[in-house]
């Protein structure tokens, strides 16, 4: 073994004594010092080793970054294991490749589109992921510019692509950039193909490219910007019903793709009065005008500047979509009232204002199918589902956290009657042209509901009011705790297994009545008993409250989910409360609120 790197495996090993790196990073350290197949990033890695970067290194290599609900994401650093450059994302681009080649039924013709956002070495990491599945033999259709990820959905359907590759990291911050991998469907991949992919992508020695510009010029590469762009507002212009075009609309795509997008949809749809918010209009990967650089349409202070504009100007709603375009938000005036204050709408609401515009929108049509159904997840709003049964509609919702499981169930019930797909963190679907939530059409969904409410002197909170006294108060929220880096993952693990063994008898003065246990497919009353939970395994739980006294579920309800792209630990609150013949919506909201605000409370204690 050369002098050098013994020397370096030495320090390694006694940092690790001394408590500076984890054992793990120490592993792959030496992995990465010793196998052929990290060769040209080991100057760089020497280098850290001799000036004891340890903080740096633990933080690279402590474990190897994982596939989570959206695919490899994660920090951007030269090397490293659990960090994004070009091995991580080359190993997940040739892990693809290997898996398709080693299908015995896959297609002749070999294709796979990609496309990329506007964050740091997205068209770095787009175009190296193009030469490797060009040396694997796949045809690339290209998005040679900022693209949405919905766009890319949409692009592997159209041209009847074996796979995609969407570089972005949606909303994280501008330190991070990440890679979703989708199948043919044009769908993010599901089991089997995920955990054979990850098997793959693990055990990758060799990593295969051409040089992109030599593709081009040899036509390996597709550009179809152009085509996509057209077909793709085309296919979403299906859903621009006859209705009210008054709203003047305020859009920001938070220095992301969506400026590429939405305007135009927007005005092709008949809407004159849109109006781009300057100061996030730039693409940028710094983010440099949104609070805290986090592009995040589900964080409420992303809209107070654009909203403060908006009402200098007279404007009726301000949306708003993440960095890739596949998560809308929005803010608006609480009423109609002159110099009325505004306020944000959360993705539960939303999804429950445009289940109810969609469905209302078919049904007035004539054309809502006898079979239709909308899909949620687990952890959203069962407002969703009784919005979608008063219209005679279903709801399916025993799925897990992800789009990627929306679109799977919407080919498994049946495209032709799906009707809308929605989840709690501002994912919206509507038709067969994409597998993947669209932030652009759910921004032209919001606009004519916006539209049609003004012409009724009604504003979107307004109209959730009624929405709520219609089918009982539903209150949602939720609570994020990071756990950054591998201490942070094992107080994780510490945490869910806390909850698994020992749950809290009671929250927020509501016994608990039941704890399902997605990892162990299981539902555990308190005296133990268990019965079998009929639902996709995954690591969450859901601890189900009853009404004081009472053994019966109520309908409110926490779950807890380690997050599959983030290093936080999500508790999703539930309050409901029907409205007795006696009370009032207004007294009702409350009693919900103050049961959500003492959740809060105990679970902070608890976490």
């Amino acid at each position: 073994m050369d002098s050098r790197i013994q020397s370096a495996m030495d320090a390694v090993a006694a940092a690790q004594n001394e408590g500076l790196i984890t054992e793990g990073a120490k592993e792959n350290i030496a992995n990465w010092l010793t196998q052929a197949r990290y060769q040209e990033y080991l100057p760089e890695l020497l280098s850290h080793i001799e000036q004891k970067a340890w903080k740096k290194l633990d933080d690279a290599y402590w474990t190897i970054i994982p596939f989570g609900t959206g695919g490899r994401r994660g920090r951007m650093y030269p090397i490293g294991s659990n960090a994004i450059n070009d091995r991580t994302i080359g190993e997940s681009a040739q892990g693809l490749a290997d898996y398709i080649l080693s299908q015995k039924d896959r297609p002749q013709n070999l294709s796979c589109a990609i496309a990329y956002d506007t964050r740091h070495r997205s068209r770095h990491f787009a175009e190296l992921c193009a030469s490797i599945m060009i040396a694997n033999g796949f045809h690339v259709y290209f998005l040679d510019d900022y693209r949405a990820t919905p766009q890319l959905s949409f692009a592997v359907r159209k041209y009847g692509c074996t796979c995609g590759i969407m570089v972005t990291a949606s909303h994280n911050p501008p330190s991070d950039n990440a890679v979703k991998v989708y199948w043919s469907t044009g769908g993010q991949v599901l089991p089997p193909h995920d955990a054979n992919i990850i098997d793959r992508v693990m055990n990758v020695e060799k990593i295969h490219r051409v040089d992109f510009a030599t593709a081009l010029v040899q036509k390996n590469v597709t550009i179809v910007t152009q085509a996509v762009d057209v077909d793709f507002r085309d296919a979403a212009l299906e859903y621009a019903w006859p209705g009210s075009r008054s709203a003047k609309i305020v859009y920001s795509p938070l220095h992301g793709v969506g400026g590429f997008v939405v305007p135009s949809l927007l005005s092709a749809a008949g809407f004159e009065h849109v109006i781009a918010y300057g100061p996030h209009s730039t693409p940028d990967g710094d983010f440099p005008n949104v609070p805290g650089h986090v592009s995040n349409p589900e964080n409420p202070a992303v809209f107070d500047a654009i909203a403060d504009y908006a009402k200098s100007i007279g404007g009726d709603i301000v949306l708003a979509t993440d960095p890739d375009c596949d998560r809308m938000g929005c803010s608006c005036p609480l009423t109609t009232a002159p110099n009325s204050p505004w306020a944000t709408i959360n993705g539960n609401q939303l999804g429950a204002l445009l289940t109810d515009f969609v469905l209302g929108k078919r049904k007035q049509a004539g054309d809502l199918p006898a079979n239709g159904y909308v899909i949620k997840t687990l952890v959203t709003t069962e407002l969703i589902r009784k919005i979608a049964e008063s219209y005679g509609a279903r709801c399916e919702g025993n799925i897990h956290v992800g789009f990627k499981w929306i679109a799977g169930l919407m080919d498994e019930c049946g495209p032709d009657d799906f009707l809308f797909g929605t989840e709690e963190s501002h994912g919206y679907l509507i038709g067969q042209y994409a597998r993947d939530k669209d932030g652009a059409v759910a921004c032209l969904l919001m606009a004519q509901l916006a539209a049609d409410l003004k012409d009724r002197g009604l504003t979107l909170h307004q109209r959730l009011s009624e929405l709520l006294q219609e089918h009982g108060v539903y209150l949602e929220d939720l609570i994020n705790v990071q756990m950054e880096g591998s201490e942070g993952m094992a107080n994780m693990k510490k945490l869910m297994q806390a909850f698994r063994d020992a749950p809290p008898s009671s929250i927020a003065g509501l016994p608990v009545v039941a704890v399902r246990d997605y990892g162990k497919r299981t539902r555990r009353k308190p005296d133990g008993t268990l019965e079998p939970l009929n639902a996709p395994s995954s690591n969450m739980l859901i601890l189900d409250l009853g009404s004081p006294g009472s053994t019966t579920p109520s309908g409110n309800a926490i779950a807890v989910r380690p997050s599959g792209t983030e290093p936080k630990i999500k508790f999703y609150l539930f309050g409901h409360e029907a409205i007795p013949a006696s009370g009032s919506l207004e007294s009702t909201l409350k009693l919900v609120s103050d049961r959500i605000g003492a959740m809060k409370t105990d679970i902070k204690k608890l976490a």
